[in-house]
């Protein structure tokens, strides 16, 4: 019994990790903000906003209005297809957007 409890806590636990790792992270929403592949222009986020310049407001707009601007990006300046607005990558270049946010950027 004792045996049973503890081989399904340890697959609870690894199951638990397993969704962890593959929601949002900084570093995928930097690869998105540096990858030409989000559009057919041969350009990046980072093309048009090099080290996140004019981007201090990003933290200001609740996720929904950013969502919404990320994505106009997308299809206009990068011709590309819209990324899904609760998707992990949307999330991951939301989160690596704020933190450009403060003063001097």
């Amino acid at each position: 019994m004792v045996k049973r409890f503890w081989l399904a806590a340890v697959l609870v636990s690894i199951a638990v990790a397993a969704q962890a790792a593959d929601g949002p992270t900084l570093e995928r929403g930097k690869e998105l903000f540096e990858s030409t592949k989000l559009g057919t222009t041969g350009k990046s986020c980072a093309s048009c906003h090099p080290g996140g310049r004019k981007l201090e407001w990003a933290a200001t707009y609740d996720v929904g209005k950013l969502t919404g601007i990320v994505n106009k990006c997308i299809e206009k300046a990068l011709k590309g297809n819209p990324l899904d607005p609760a998707g992990n990558d949307m999330q991951s270049l939301i989160m690596y957007m704020k933190t450009f946010a403060g003063p001097g950027k």
